[in-house]
């Protein structure tokens, strides 16, 4: 088995840039929601992020499943757990150890995210940057994360593939 897959060098860089931008968006969402106290550009503090006002406005086929996590008294761990999740996913991605791993974690997050609103009305929505029916960017994003776990591109660049070659047998010189 190849272990590049005969990519060209321009191939290998498209995937681990995909793969660092990826895990940087993901990095940064969950470093900010993390977070405390946040500030304003006039300096006033933020109110901690929650993912309440998220949860309880879901519409996907499992809105009140998200609907009642969103009013649940163990909503504060719930909110701390997406955060540690998003920036865990996001550091495998972008130093590209255990880089599986991460990529069904992102996987994993992306397809709630996406369960819990699937845009279904077509039209132009105030909360995102168009009008969105079926496919919206979680569901893209969640393709790209398929193609980096597809390629492994741990393999191609990053800790994974220092731990690969750490773990290869030593040639025993006679």
């Amino acid at each position: 088995m190849r272990d590049t897959m005969a990519l060209s060098p321009a191939q290998q860089f498209g995937l681990v840039l995909l793969r660092t931008l990826i895990g940087w968006h993901f990095l940064y969402e969950g470093y900010f929601k993390l977070l405390h106290p946040a500030w304003s550009r006039v300096g006033t503090p933020l109110p901690n992020w929650s993912a309440a006002g998220y949860l309880k406005g879901a519409s996907g086929p499992f809105a009140s499943l998200f609907q009642a996590l969103g009013q649940s008294s163990w909503l504060p761990q719930l909110d701390v757990v997406v955060a540690i999740a998003l920036t865990l996913v996001g550091l495998s991605l972008v130093l590209g150890i255990f880089t599986e791993l991460g990529c069904i974690g992102a996987l994993a997050l992306l397809a709630l995210f996406y369960l819990s609103a699937i845009p279904t009305a077509g039209l132009p929505d105030a909360h995102a940057e168009g009008a969105y029916l079926l496919v919206n960017k979680n569901l893209i994003e969640a393709g790209a994360v398929l193609v980096l776990l597809a390629f492994k591109t741990g393999r191609l660049a990053g800790l994974d593939r220092l731990r690969a070659a750490g773990a290869q047998p030593k040639e025993v010189s006679a």
